[in-house]
């Protein structure tokens, strides 16, 4: 390990601690008791008051009431955050770009040159083919704001854009932040509707705890609650199919989002949305199960045109 981070372990290990044994340090470091002497004076050096107590019940301690700097990372801590705050801004998670560029600057203005220049090498060579679309972002303050009510389990009041951009003002319970696809999304009781739902969080536009409890039902799944929320949302034809697998293999075809399942027997009720029924018989073909259509009766055409489709690429390719 490190000369430098080693120092970081070590000052690491001798926080939340009363005192530490010098043996007990150098085993969990791997090191010799020689080479924890010196770590110790290097962490002196630098002004962190390390106290040393000889005898029996003596060791090291960092001394009470001293306030460590707010950050202090390794190479491979540094190379982490710098690597993931790129990641959040390029895969659409919908975090504001300012923002993760200050982190980024503030982070390589404290490393030294030589790791700041390779990490900026890094970045520049970085390739996310998974990238999402572009989303809206959504306030840091929006999501602690969020965090603190669901923690404290706190009823809150939001200032709310609907989709037509009417402003509304909701009295909700929060129950889970989800992130799908880049967007954050909101599960929570809305008190007006007296109904489970979910909200956009970037159209959130004000936050109000009240001092009233939120009830978060047991064993509440907020993933699965905002996923079968997106299922729903209506395109223009309801799709429903029975096919002859069961809802786990299924779901691995068809995402939460996209599809409601409902397993009957050995076989799988699925329901969805489409937009029009082209695009439905396209992922339909891709099932590698049989099926039967329940609903509607026009899918049958898109499915025929599909499938006539395929029989003359595959002809045409003999």
């Amino acid at each position: 390990m490190p000369a430098s981070s080693r120092v970081l372990s070590l000052l690491h290990l001798l926080q939340g601690r009363e005192w530490a044994t010098g043996p007990e340090l150098a085993e969990q470091l791997e090191i010799d008791l020689r080479m924890l002497r010196r770590d110790v004076v290097r962490l002196q050096d630098l002004g962190i008051p390390v106290e040393s107590r000889l005898g029996r019940y003596g060791g090291y301690r960092l001394r009470p009431g001293y306030r460590l700097p707010p950050l202090m990372l390794t190479d491979d801590e540094a190379t982490a955050v710098a690597l993931a705050l790129r990641a959040a801004q390029r895969s659409g998670l919908g975090l504001s770009a300012p923002a993760i560029e200050a982190a980024l600057a503030k982070i390589r203005r404290v490393l030294p040159s030589r790791l700041s220049e390779d990490i900026q090498h890094l970045e520049a060579s970085l390739a996310f083919a998974d990238s999402g679309p572009e989303r809206e972002t959504v306030a840091a303050v929006t999501l602690l704001s969020l965090a603190r009510a669901m923690t404290a389990q706190r009823r809150i009041r939001i200032g709310y854009s609907a989709r037509d951009r009417a402003a509304t003002s909701r009295d909700i319970d929060p129950y889970g932040l989800v992130v799908i696809r880049g967007r954050w999304y909101l599960a929570a009781f809305d008190h007006v509707k007296q109904d489970l739902r979910s909200f956009r969080v970037d159209r959130i536009t004000a936050i109000e705890q009240l001092g009233l409890p939120a009830l978060v039902p047991a064993g509440f799944d907020a993933t699965a609650f905002v996923e079968q929320t997106l299922a729903r949302v209506p395109w223009g034809w309801e799709i429903q199919v029975v096919t002859a697998a069961s809802a786990a293999d299924v779901r691995a075809t068809l995402p939460g989002t996209l599809a409601e399942l409902r397993e009957t027997g050995s076989s799988t009720i699925v329901r969805f949305q489409a937009a029009n029924l082209d695009g439905a018989a396209r992922m339909l073909a891709a099932m590698p199960w049989a099926f039967e259509v329940r609903a509607p009766e026009e899918l049958a055409d898109a499915l025929r045109s599909h499938a006539l489709r395929l029989l003359e690429a595959a002809t045409s390719a003999r």
